[in-house]
């Protein structure tokens, strides 16, 4: 498999995980708002899992959105 094979099976993977991560938070705030837990209950419970979310997403599409840096671009190739 060449390099940008490679690079881009991992951006797949990536974009994958986070479609998969996206479906289960959805399912999540879903089963979340059928709930009789409450104003407070349901606001503490979203709360965290905005911020779980955030946690586990944000690294996976900083990664993928980062430009590709091989070299500086006045520095001849190698």
């Amino acid at each position: 498999m060449s390099r940008e094979d490679q690079r881009r099976a991992v951006r797949e993977m990536r974009e994958g995980l986070i479609a998969q991560l996206e479906e289960l938070y959805g399912q999540a705030f879903e089963q979340l708002a059928s709930q009789n837990l409450g104003d407070g209950g349901i606001a503490r419970l979203t709360q965290l899992l905005l911020r779980s979310r955030e946690a586990a997403i944000t690294p996976l599409q900083e990664e993928i959105e980062a430009p590709l840096i091989t070299r500086a671009p006045d520095q001849p190739p190698a």
